[in-house]
């Protein structure tokens, strides 16, 4: 696929759902968890400015970023689940490591 993003837009692939546990157990899905991190695959050129200026992105194409359980929008392209948003709405780029995100309301 070749896309071009527009503007301040970004396409986040999530990350695939863990179904094993650490000691290699599979883990049956008892309910849809959601996935709040995921891998940028396309940026757009930049945010305008309110002087018509562009101000480029911060993120970039590999970045692995954390963002809210309802930023952006879900897209299914080809088969892959993919989030659009905004790149106002990523929380931040994970930079080393993983680690388990848990949901308040379970």
């Amino acid at each position: 696929m070749k896309l071009k993003c527009l503007y301040q837009n970004v396409l986040v692939k999530l990350d695939e759902k863990n179904t094993m546990s650490k000691g290699g157990i599979i883990i049956p899905d008892i309910k849809e968890r959601p996935r709040h991190t995921g891998i940028v695959e396309y940026v757009g050129h930049g945010a305008i400015k309110a002087d018509g200026s562009i101000r480029p992105l911060i993120v970039k194409v590999g970045d692995k970023v954390l963002f809210g359980r309802y930023a952006g929008l879900p897209l299914k392209i080809n088969g892959v689940d993919y989030r659009h948003m905004r790149e106002d709405e990523i929380i931040g780029i994970i930079e080393d490591g993983d680690f388990d995100i848990e949901d308040d309301d379970d």
